[in-house]
């Protein structure tokens, strides 16, 4: 039923007008603000911990604005590929600041990687990035990783919306084959980009995150550590009718160059995440209604949740 239902999703809501396909999100995403549920409450002590000196009731604002921002994102997901990808550059391209260090990156052949939350609308940032390579005369695609949905057809159709728009698709739980896949573009010069603010596989390592513990993947740092690409991280968000992606300076992993030795290297992969978690602190905060986090991030909530069973 859930393949259908997603299945009926792209083609229905792309016969929509966008006006109607977005004031339809707009009000599915109030209705689950009023219902409440374990998703939303989780959302609210995030967002919490983003604005600290917010009121209850600005708290309660964020939060409904942080849902019709989810709200969004699926609209503009069904939408996104029946979207002309030269439009899509063009809207995007004059917010998509802090390119500089990226553009020497391919310039000089050194493969880069972008660490992002889950915010805004990744994918329309994802169409910007393979027509940004397409009109340098690069490589038209980038490598990402996803986790295995359930059932195998859902996810199937995921993969093949993300390919459509000329991502290569790699299953998490395929450890091997992913890293193969993300090492394989980075030593060639290409661009990899990883979701990096919730330590799904538990092998992590705990953080400083806006003051509280928690714990964060290693993945972007080990891969610059490993490759001796740029890691940066970035924070795609929505502003009116389009959208905005400010990417943070360069953390540096080591000197820069592929590290040696075990004990250097995992050194050099925590500090690096720290600095990740410090940077996806301040991208945050510039807009924090787009941050889309309905799961628990900090180590207290994980602890929490485990207690209460």
């Amino acid at each position: 039923m859930a393949d259908a239902e997603f299945a009926a999703a792209w083609r229905l809501v792309r016969a929509l007008p966008a006006g109607a396909a977005s004031g339809l999100f707009r009000f599915g995403a109030d209705l689950a603000t009023r219902r409440g549920g374990a998703g939303v409450a989780q959302l609210r002590a995030n967002l919490a911990r983003v604005v600290p000196a917010a009121t209850p009731a600005e708290v309660d604002a964020l939060v409904r604005e942080a849902m019709r921002s989810y709200a969004r994102y699926w609209c503009e997901a069904f939408r996104l590929p029946s979207m002309d990808p030269a439009d899509v550059h063009a809207r995007m391209d004059p917010f998509f600041t802090g390119t500089g260090p990226f553009f020497e990156a391919l310039d000089a052949g050194r493969g880069v990687v972008f660490a992002v939350p889950h915010s805004g609308n990744w994918d329309a940032a994802g169409v910007w990035l393979v027509e940004e390579l397409r009109r340098r005369g690069l490589p038209a695609g980038f490598t990402t990783v996803a986790q295995r949905l359930r059932p195998e057809s859902l996810y199937r159709r995921f993969v093949a919306y993300r390919e459509l728009l000329g991502f290569e698709v790699v299953a998490a739980e395929d450890a091997v084959a992913a890293h193969r896949a993300l090492t394989r573009r980075l030593r060639a010069g290409g661009v990899v980009c990883l979701v990096a603010e919730r330590d799904i596989t538990g092998t992590g390592v705990e953080v400083q995150f806006l003051g509280e513990p928690a714990r964060f993947p290693t993945g972007p740092a080990r891969l610059a550590a490993l490759t001796g690409a740029v890691l940066m991280p970035a924070y795609p968000h929505f502003r009116p009718g389009g959208w905005v992606v400010p990417i943070g300076e360069p953390v540096p992993v080591g000197d820069g160059s592929p590290l040696r030795g075990t004990g250097g290297t995992r050194a050099a992969v925590a500090e690096a995440t720290q600095a990740l978690a410090d940077a996806f602190g301040r991208l945050i905060a510039q807009a924090p209604a787009d941050w889309h986090a309905l799961q628990p991030i900090w180590t207290a909530d994980h602890v929490a949740r485990v207690e209460a069973g």
